[in-house]
C-alpha cells in the first residue's frame, strides 16, 4: 500500500541572485542559462525520474514595488510545473531582495515580503510546498557579518537585525501563505553547521557560534534559545515584543526542517575567534543531521548537498546511505535533492566576487549534458522509488546495514 505522502526525490533550479560590493547582481539563474532554456530544463527534471523540484522565481525581477507584481516573469514556468505534475517547492527569497529595498537590513521587509508571498499562494494555488526564505543563517551571516553579500555589513549588530528582519519576514509569510492555503507545508531550508574548538582556549567562541547558528530555527519554530543567545539578542536591539512574537508556534504540524549539508559545513574555530573549514569532517551528515532533528523534532527533508564532479558519486552514495541509515533509526526523511539540476557558477568563491568560473557540481552540465552523478541518482531512483513509498525501506535498510 502505498504511502499518502510520496518520498520526494528532488532536485533544484539554482536560483541565488545576491548583490556584491558595488551593487552587482549574481543572479544563478541568468549565469547558468535557466532563463533561455527553462522548458529543456522542466524536461530533464522530469525525465531524470524525479517527482520533486525546489523552485523558485527571481523574487528581486517579480516584486518590482511595493504591492506590485510582474507575474510575467514566472507564470509560464510555474504553469508548465503544474501540468508536468511535479510537486513544487516553492523558493521564494534567496539570498537577495530587489533593488528598491535596503537590503536585510530594511525594516520594511518583512511586511512586504509577507504580502508577496501571500500574492504567490493566491496566484499559484496549487502549490502547497513552500520555502519563504531560504537559509536565514547563510543570509545573515554572508550578508550583515562577513561582508560578502547585499548590505556589506560586518557588526553583530548587523547580523542581528538581518536575523531578525530574515526571520520575521519568513513567518509573517508563513501566515500569509496559510492564509490562501491552509494545508501547505512549510520547507525551512536550513545549512546544518557545527563549529569545532580547536583548543580549550577556543570553547567559548566555539560555543557562542554554535548559539547563533541555531538562531533562525530557533526563533521561527519558538523554541528555546541556546544559552546567552536572548542577551546576545537583547543587546544588540531585538525587542521583548519581538521575542514574544517567535515565541508563537506556526504551522504546525505542517513544518519540515530541510536540512543542508556540504563538506564545508564543519568549521574549526581558533582561540582568537578565527573560523577556518576543516575537511575532516568530526560528525559528517547523519550525526549532525540526527542532532538537529533531535533539538526541532520535525520531519527532515534533506534539501541541498553535492561535490564536484570527480567527487560527486561517491558522495551522493555517501549521503544515500546516511539517509536509509536515519529512516531505519526512526528519524523521518521526506526527501533527498542532489542540488543542482545544473552546474553553477562561482559558488565555489561563496558568490562573493564574479569571476564566472564553472562549478562542476550538477545532475548536468551547463549544455545539459548528464554528468555521472545524474546517471547515478537515476539508478537510486528507479531502485528505491516503490520501496520508499510503501515503507517498506525501514527493514530492507536495517537488513542491509547488518
Amino acid at each position: 500500500m502505498k504511502s499518502s505522502t510520496p518520498f520526494l526525490f528532488a532536485t533544484g533550479v539554482e536560483n541565488s541572485y545576491p548583490t556584491i560590493a558595488g551593487g552587482t547582481r549574481i543572479d544563478q539563474m541568468d549565469k547558468c542559462g535557466h532563463y533561455a532554456r527553462w522548458e529543456e530544463d522542466f524536461a530533464l527534471v522530469r525525465e531524470s525520474g524525479l517527482n520533486a523540484l525546489r523552485y523558485g522565481p527571481p523574487y528581486y525581477r517579480v516584486h518590482t514595488a511595493p504591492n506590485a507584481y510582474d507575474w510575467d516573469v514566472c507564470d509560464a514556468q510555474m504553469h508548465r510545473l503544474r501540468e508536468l505534475e511535479l510537486t513544487v517547492i516553492a523558493d521564494l527569497c534567496h539570498f537577495g531582495v530587489p533593488s528598491w529595498l535596503g537590503g536585510f537590513q530594511d525594516p520594511a521587509f518583512p511586511v512586504l515580503f509577507a504580502e508577496y508571498a501571500r500574492a504567490f499562494a493566491r496566484r499559484y494555488p496549487w502549490i502547497r510546498h513552500f520555502t519563504p526564505v531560504n537559509e536565514i543563517f547563510i543570509a545573515a551571516n554572508f550578508s550583515a557579518l562577513k561582508g560578502w553579500w547585499n548590505e556589506c555589513e560586518k557588526s553583530d549588530r548587523a547580523f542581528v537585525r538581518a536575523i531578525r528582519n530574515l526571520c520575521m519576514a519568513h513567518e509573517l509569510a508563513v501566515e500569509a501563505i496559510l492564509s490562501e492555503r491552509p494545508d501547505a507545508i512549510i520547507v525551512q531550508g536550513e545549512s546544518i553547521e557545527h563549529f569545532h574548538a580547536a583548543g580549550r582556549d577556543a570553547q567559548s567562541h566555539a560555543e557562542h557560534l554554535n548559539g547563533i547558528k541555531h538562531l533562525s530555527v530557533d526563533l521561527t519554530t519558538g523554541h528555546e534559545l541556546a544559552p546567552g543567545m536572548a542577551r546576545f539578542l537583547n543587546e544588540h536591539g531585538v525587542t521583548s515584543n519581538d521575542l514574544s512574537f517567535f515565541r508563537e508556534r506556526r504551522a504546525v504540524g505542517q513544518r519540515w526542517l530541510g536540512v543542508d549539508y556540504y563538506p564545508t559545513c564543519e568549521h574549526r574555530v581558533s582561540s582568537t575567534g578565527r573560523s577556518t573549514v576543516t575537511h575532516t569532517m568530526a560528525m559528517g551528515f547523519r550525526k549532525l543531521a540526527t542532532q538537529y532533528y533531535d533539538r526541532y523534532r520535525l520531519p527532515i527533508f534533506h534539501c541541498e548537498t553535492n561535490r564536484v564532479s570527480h567527487l560527486a558519486v561517491e558522495w551522493l552514495d555517501h549521503q544515500w546511505s546516511d539517509i536509509l541509515a536515519m529512516r531505519a533509526s526512526g528519524v523521518p526523511v521526506m526527501g533527498f535533492t542532489w542540488y543542482s539540476l545544473t552546474d553553477q557558477i562561482d559558488w565555489q568563491h561563496a558568490l562573493r566576487v564574479e569571476r564566472n568560473d564553472l562549478h562542476t557540481v550538477g545532475m548536468y552540465d551547463l549544455r545539459r549534458r548528464i554528468r555521472p552523478v545524474g546517471v547515478r541518482y537515476k539508478e537510486i531512483i528507479a531502485e528505491w522509488r516503490e520501496t520508499l513509498d510503501s515503507g517498506a525501506d525501514l527493514e530492507q535498510a536495517r537488513a542491509r546495514l547488518g
